[in-house]
């Protein structure tokens, strides 16, 4: 018999009556939230999660594999990595079983996803509801716009951050002596003979690094907190397409032949084949580095006047099979001890959403034991900017592939 809906039901009626008031989770009674979360860990034993993630990093994957491995030895449960390519194609797939009616038992209990994404799920009532009130863990979690709203889009507790991130460059200093520190100084760089390339959207990488070029050249920089229907598409884009027709036929490829992922930037970096990688975490050249894939005289950074930065979340479709398993899952990624061994490139390198002065003691020591080297982005050096609201993505997808895709 399967008791956990309508323990997730009195939970959940519980915190938002609270919500409804104003007032923080935290004034609900320790011993409710202590018996719920007790309730949910019961419910969750012998389930298996089936986590829809992307699968293209052996790194990751097998973080993920030892996640799994802690998860069943302290819970009992199994996490099953689905790995995929791109999780939009999950998206489609939830939509398509909310059309037909599929409510219950679905094949996603947990999805890493990115704020494209959770717009596109809230905005489709694709979202199983308000859980992370509920992970204890959450009171680990430090308070950053990027946690509260994900691509401008409010989370409202609908998704659980998993990991930092932030655009950055990655170069080999044997061969570069003075990276560009702008969107201007980049075109200035490929004019004297630089190289440089990045993936053709909707590539995530690709887009990013559109949307960095647009937040620095457009005039109309307030435009891109809101929805792109609100703005005047034409106008406010108008600097970044003058500069990519410029920069384009510039590049490795010459604007006829694109890098497909960050990834490949990163080997192309290594292969001599450009000056420049691209990556959205400021610790991957160490991992790299120390797995071979680098050489040691790389190192980070990120534009003088900054570059786009987010968190990225774990989310629980409406439909999921195994909710209890799914949220118990969620707080052990966003505990202490997995995002410790998340931030050490060693293992991964992606930086965590803690605040470190609110875990255990010992578990700061960790914390401060990682050391990321000199090839990462030092601590607090890179300005971070926001990202655009979820709807620009999409819209600018459409557009650099109208004007220059194949």
């Amino acid at each position: 018999m399967n008791l956990f809906p309508e323990t997730l039901r009195k939970c959940m009626l519980a915190c938002a009556l609270v919500t409804a008031i104003l007032l923080p989770t935290q004034y609900l009674s320790a011993a409710s939230v202590d018996d719920s979360w007790a309730d949910i860990v019961k419910e969750a034993r012998g389930q298996t999660v089936y986590f829809n993630a992307w699968g293209g990093s052996d790194r990751i994957n097998a973080y993920l594999e030892w996640a799994g491995k802690q998860l069943k030895s302290e819970y009992g449960l199994t996490l099953t990595h689905v790995k995929i390519g791109d999780i939009a194609e999950v998206v489609g797939q939830l939509e398509a079983a909310k059309a037909v009616g599929r409510d219950i038992d679905g094949n996603v209990d947990l999805m890493w996803v990115n704020g494209e994404n959770f717009a596109a799920l809230k905005r489709n009532e694709l979202l199983f509801g308000s859980f992370t009130q509920l992970l204890p863990n959450t009171a680990y979690v430090k308070q950053a716009p990027s946690i509260t709203h994900d691509f401008s889009v409010p989370v409202e507790g609908l998704e659980s951050p998993w990991g930092g991130a932030q655009l950055v460059f990655i170069y080999d200093s044997a061969v570069t002596e003075t990276p560009p520190q702008s969107a201007t100084e980049l075109l200035e760089f490929v004019k004297e003979g630089g190289r440089f390339s990045y993936p053709a959207p909707p590539a995530f990488h690709g887009t990013t690094m559109v949307k960095q070029f647009l937040s620095e050249l457009t005039a109309d920089k307030a435009a891109l907190a809101n929805p792109v229907a609100e703005a005047d598409f034409d106008a406010v884009t108008k600097p970044l397409w003058a500069y990519l027709d410029e920069l384009h036929p510039m590049l490795w490829g010459k604007g006829e032949s694109w890098s497909t992922s960050g990834e490949q930037t990163r080997q192309m970096l290594d292969d001599g084949e450009v000056d420049i990688a691209i990556s959205f975490n400021p610790n991957e050249a160490t991992a790299a580095v120390k797995s071979g894939q680098l050489a040691d005289t790389v190192r980070t950074y990120t534009f003088s006047e900054g570059t786009i930065g987010n968190t990225h979340f774990v989310t629980i479709p409406y439909n999921a099979k195994a909710a209890a398993g799914a949220m118990v899952a969620a707080n052990f990624l966003v505990s202490p001890e997995a995002q410790a061994r998340k931030a050490d490139p060693e293992f991964w390198g992606d930086p965590t959403v803690l605040d470190i002065d609110s875990v255990p003691a010992d578990m700061q020591a960790k914390f401060n034991a990682i050391d990321i080297g000199v090839w990462a982005l030092p601590l607090a050096s890179g300005k971070t900017l926001s990202e655009p609201h979820a709807s620009w993505a999409q819209a600018l997808e459409a557009a650099w592939i109208e004007r220059y895709g194949q």
